[in-house]
């Protein structure tokens, strides 16, 4: 459908009747980008291009300068964010590939199952990454509707380094109704933009939870013609700058279906920028390294919330917050039970809403396979021991082809105060003591429960991902290599001949 008769039709419908009880519960949107910098929103400080939409969101909602991830990297960010735990609670780190063996386990709780038990319409459009078998789709897990990608989307035969990823598929339901081309990339954040306005105009009269996952700007960069060349900064620019539109455009589809006071609408990323891609990476500004690290590069996104009447317009806090705690501040907003399992996340709606403490006596920040490598408590940050990639002062790379990173390891405990140095640069260890030991108490808590490769721990509350039988790991191998999968073929091939019979 062409955008003008598209919008007509949206107005149309939106003025059909719709009439709003003050009693209703709010609705939910949660615009969620990829790798997207800290310093990449205008209000953040971005350079090079402008986010008005985004910018005008933050003078109508609240700035959150010390949000976090869960975790650096892609399936273990969504997993915090959609179940409320750290993604170690529940099996999930990394980035999931094609026919992964794990998913989400379906005894876990999403957002999308708390808000459908209460009568809300479900609906995620963008990137899923949380296992691409059939049982851990979204349909599975809470939600009415999908379409996007189920995992990353340089997880494709173009990836520039990697070799031996299959067709990207494109999934409408549970179903693959095509395979991805440049072409479909290109036209992709526009048209999971469309599905998000037909699903706010579908569904004004009744509550609902949107979670629009954007698989942009993640690499490869992909923008449609509309925004192709429209910033100084490139290409990056340009695919922030059609996202910000894509915010522009789900705000404005609350205004005309005048229920922009009935929703609480949320703005972050999975996690910091990819820097070994340098000229199609984000800025992390004045925080150190990036993506794939526990340094706040890696895991302070850049973050707005808007609901005009209930969030105070053109405010800022910086009180910690962290994407665990959107579970249980949604289902404390709309009334629901919290999961039976254990979560991690708490209720922090008077952080957003207001001026209150953040309930948390500290965060865990893990990564890899269950190595907690800090834990933050207000201001302060305690790093621990452990081994990290980092640009090393070298330039990424450009054109979507990355350069190298370089290792560096954590030698001792280093403290760090975040409010004086936002950028980790003194450790201030030896000048604090007793905070030293408070984080030290906070990071043992979390070691007994959920482990620690880094000092050998066994947590006791970690529970099993989902999984898939080794026929079903096969039949999955099948869709996504219907002729075969070379990597096996290879392996094949490379296999040494077995001796001929013994005399």
């Amino acid at each position: 459908m062409r955008k003008i008769p598209f919008l007509l039709f949206l107005i149309t419908l939106c003025f059909a009747g719709v009439s709003q009880g003050q009693d209703r519960p709010p609705n939910i949107v949660i615009i969620f980008t990829d790798d997207q910098g800290y310093e990449d929103v205008g209000v953040f400080g971005a350079k090079g291009f402008e986010t008005p939409h985004l910018d005008q969101m933050a003078a109508e909602g609240r700035i959150f300068t010390q949000w976090y991830a869960s975790q650096a990297v892609c399936s273990a960010s969504r997993t915090g964010l959609l179940t409320g735990c750290y993604s170690n609670r529940v099996g999930i780190n990394g980035a999931l590939g094609p026919g992964s063996h794990i998913g989400i386990n379906p005894d876990e709780t999403t957002i999308a199952e708390l808000c459908r038990a209460q009568g809300y319409a479900t609906a995620c459009f963008g990137k899923w990454h949380l296992g691409d078998h059939e049982k851990f789709l979204p349909l599975q897990h809470g939600f009415d509707e999908y379409f996007g990608i189920p995992y990353s989307n340089d997880m494709w035969p173009f990836h520039p380094t990697a070799k031996y990823f299959p067709p990207l598929p494109i999934i409408e339901g549970n179903e693959r109704v095509a395979v991805a081309e440049p072409i479909d990339q290109e036209m992709l954040t526009v048209r999971l933009t469309n599905r998000a306005v037909d699903f706010i105009s579908r569904h004004r009269r009744e509550p609902f939870f949107l979670y629009v996952p954007h698989p942009q700007p993640h690499v490869p960069l992909y923008v449609s013609d509309r925004f192709e060349g429209s910033t100084e900064r490139g290409l990056y620019g340009d695919v922030i700058a059609e996202l910000d539109w894509s915010v522009g455009e789900i705000l404005n589809a609350l205004k005309t279906c005048e229920i922009d006071e009935h929703t609480l609408v949320i703005f972050t990323s999975d996690n910091g920028p990819w820097l070994s891609y340098g000229t199609h990476g984000g800025s992390a500004g004045p925080l150190r390294e990036g993506k794939g690290t526990s340094w706040e590069g890696g895991i302070r996104e850049a973050c707005i919330m808007r609901w005009p009447g209930q969030i105070p317009a053109g405010t800022t806090t910086d009180t910690p917050g962290m994407n665990i705690d959107l579970l249980p501040t949604i289902a404390g907003l709309i009334g629901a039970d919290l999961p039976e399992r254990k979560i991690d996340g708490k209720d922090i709606w008077q952080v957003i809403s207001a001026d209150g403490e953040n309930p948390h006596e500290g965060y865990w920040v893990y990564y890899k396979q269950n190595e907690l490598q800090a834990v933050i408590a207000d201001d302060w940050k305690l790093v621990f021991p452990h081994g990290y990639r980092t640009m090393a002062g070298k330039p990424g790379g450009t054109d979507g082809t990355p350069n190298g990173y370089s290792g560096d390891k954590v030698q001792a405990p280093e403290l760090y105060h975040l409010g004086d140095d936002i950028g980790e640069s003194t450790d201030v260890s030896a000048q604090h003591p007793e905070v030293l030991e408070r984080l030290m108490a906070v990071a043992e808590k979390g070691r007994a429960e959920l482990g620690d490769k880094l000092t050998q721990r066994q947590g006791s509350g970690n529970r099993e991902p989902g999984r898939i039988t080794d026929e079903q790991w096969q039949a999955l191998d099948k869709i996504h290599w219907p002729n075969g999968n070379p990597r096996n073929q290879k392996k094949k091939k490379d296999k040494p001949a077995t001796d001929a019979k013994k005399p």
